[in-house]
């Protein structure tokens, strides 16, 4: 009975850190209850000045990572839930799963940090290892740095227009050294709060600064080219079950036509000096293997008459007969002018872990490409691609020895509904255009499609939902930022 006693004592003393990174995760996009955070970490920090030793210092961090990515990854259940009838035995392990693998990269700080002594010490280590192990997310299988806590700034408008600025000369990983050093620092008192005050007033004036610094510089000019963004709102269980693919194709060609046609009129043509134009569509919109198929680009071109390029997701098999999730670019008469393979693939979605025991990934999984490219396409700025997921790579989206002048992502979010998940995938589009001081278009199937200039502010989008198209000319690159240098 002792023995029993005791187990519940622990368990009820890992409940409360559990509850604070439940309430930690409202943070995240899209809700961005950044006041919550204080409260959170003076949980838990209040959990690791209890513990006797480091171990049980460690089991408090352990449980504040749970509940923290269970909560902020909840809508990974959606995309098992489309394949409910195949998968239900799968349900819960998504959310659950990620959580338990993520908890470790919270439960080091707090284990470490208890050598220190209590107080603003104590909290100054901790808020640098979370911030070191929260890096360290890059080499768990393919890297899964999803939602660190720097991305809880990337409010929708102009207040996180402002606050992600200094992501231009610390990237993402420094604004979340400064939020959990605030977070943990100011419950120790007075003077901390103050402090604390103090910090956020100059974190907000050199973002306003910088924002409005930039405006001219990152506007587009009189040449920038004009992108059409296709989003053709295909629910992901046709994409599935492939029960009309002729319908899918055909949508997309009319909403290109569409498109192109406003996109002709913006770049004036043919009345003026004409500019080029781009239509980009989302991670395999194109229902087959577009590479090998010569008719349906030929019905794309003519669909797109009068466009300088298109950009276009779709699966394609390589030499080595592997599957790979791309995106080709094709000029004004369909023929392919580049090919970039998808480098960094999902866990668990794209690819399977080796010590997964069940094979739980369709068709057993995609071959990775290479890395980061830039294309160069006759008479468009050269253009860095990204498929979906990668994009939320800090410091990892551009070839660094040949930088591109925008970035152009397209995704296909449809797997995950319309939840929280799209929107934190968003945050980080947004914060990339910020770090590398590069405007961001972004195709995505179901949403949200969207035009980013190379500050993060939001010229355009299109919004969860909608099948349309957004025609905007491209913003202009800034020079390369602090953090596009050093990384």
């Amino acid at each position: 009975m002792g023995v029993l006693r005791r187990t519940a004592r622990g368990l009820r003393r890992l409940l409360r850190p559990l509850m604070a990174g439940g309430v930690a995760a409202f943070a995240f996009p899209p809700l961005h209850l950044v006041f919550l955070l204080p409260f959170a970490f003076a949980v838990l920090m209040r959990g690791i000045d209890r513990a006797s030793d480091w171990r049980r210092a460690a089991a408090q961090g352990f449980a504040f990572g749970f509940g923290l990515h269970a909560v902020g990854l909840y809508w990974l259940i959606n995309a098992i839930l489309i394949r409910a009838s195949d998968f239900w035995w799968f349900v819960p392990f998504p959310s659950l799963g990620c959580a338990f693998i993520l908890a470790p990269f919270a439960a080091v700080p707090a284990g470490v940090c208890r050598l220190a002594p209590a107080g603003w010490r104590r909290g100054v280590l901790f808020a640098v290892l979370w911030t070191v192990c929260d890096m360290g997310r890059l080499f768990l299988f393919s890297g899964f740095t999803w939602n660190p806590i720097g991305s809880d700034w990337a409010f929708h408008g102009l207040a996180g227009d402002v606050m992600i600025q200094p992501a231009a000369w610390i990237g993402v990983d420094g604004l979340t050294l400064l939020t959990v050093l605030l977070a943990v620092l100011m419950p120790l008192g007075r003077r901390f709060i103050v402090a604390g005050g103090m910090v956020l007033l100059v974190w907000a004036g050199l973002g306003a600064w910088r924002f409005y610094a930039l405006a001219e510089a990152a506007a587009p000019t009189a040449s920038s080219p004009v992108v059409v963004l296709v989003q053709g709102n295909v629910p992901e269980q046709e994409k599935i079950t492939r029960s009309d693919v002729r319908a899918i194709f055909e949508r997309y060609l009319r909403l290109t036509r569409e498109g192109v046609a406003q996109g002709l009129k913006m770049a004036g043509q043919p009345q003026g000096a004409a500019r080029p134009v781009v239509y980009v569509w989302p991670e395999t919109a194109f229902p087959g293997v577009l590479e090998e198929d010569d008719v349906a680009r030929s019905m794309i071109a003519r669909a797109a008459e009068g466009a300088t390029a298109g950009v276009i997701g779709t699966l394609r098999v390589g030499p080595d007969e592997h599957w790979r999730n791309s995106i080709v670019a094709l000029n004004e008469a369909g023929r392919v002018e580049g090919v970039y393979d998808k480098a960094r693939l999902v866990p668990f979605g794209e690819y399977q872990p080796r010590f997964i025991p069940l094979q739980v990934v369709p068709g057993g999984g995609m071959t990775p490409g290479p890395g980061p490219l830039s294309w160069h396409l006759p008479d468009l700025p050269p253009v860095g691609p990204l498929v979906c997921y990668e994009v939320i790579f800090s410091g990892h989206v551009v070839d660094r020895h040949d930088r591109p002048q925008w970035l152009v992502n397209v995704t296909n979010d449809a797997w995950y509904g319309n939840s929280a998940g799209p929107r934190q995938h968003l945050a980080a589009v947004r914060l990339r255009a910020v770090e590398e001081g590069l405007p961001v278009v972004r195709a995505a199937n179901t949403g949200v499609s969207i035009v980013y200039d190379a500050r993060g502010h939001d010229m355009g989008r299109l919004e969860w939902g909608k099948e349309s198209v957004l025609v905007r000319a491209l913003p202009s690159a800034l020079p390369p930022t602090v953090f596009a240098w050093w990384r």
